[in-house]
């Protein structure tokens, strides 16, 4: 008979809590089309595409899509909300973003009764 009431261990990531974001425009190898990005970690970088985004949609577009997916990965693996901010354009084709923590939101303060 199968135990199945065995505590399952979390594993933590193979990777670091992202820092910055690399996307490319029309760039990879055989079979590779389209916008493709590298998310840059403490320890390292993860390359891959925007598989759901078609290659000619708007540049604004697949950065929201850029950042949804580095927001995710940060809330999924880390536990943690993020925020992308693009950095100015330097190379034709090619954009990079900074990845910060989201800033805490304060916690509100019980409201007082005024009393009489």
């Amino acid at each position: 008979m199968a135990r199945t009431n065995r505590k399952v261990k979390k594993r933590r990531p193979s990777f670091g809590l992202p820092t910055g974001v690399i996307l490319m425009a029309g760039r990879g190898g055989v079979g590779i089309n389209g916008w493709r990005t590298g998310v840059i970690t403490g320890n390292g970088t993860l390359c891959g595409g925007l598989g759901d985004v078609p290659s000619d949609v708007a540049l604004e577009e697949a950065q929201r899509a850029a950042a949804e997916m580095v927001q995710g990965l940060a809330r999924d693996y880390h536990g943690r909300e993020v925020v992308v901010v693009w950095d100015p354009p330097s190379e034709p084709g090619s954009w990079t973003a900074t990845v910060v923590p989201a800033a805490a939101e304060p916690e509100s303060e019980p409201e007082s009764d005024p009393g009489p």
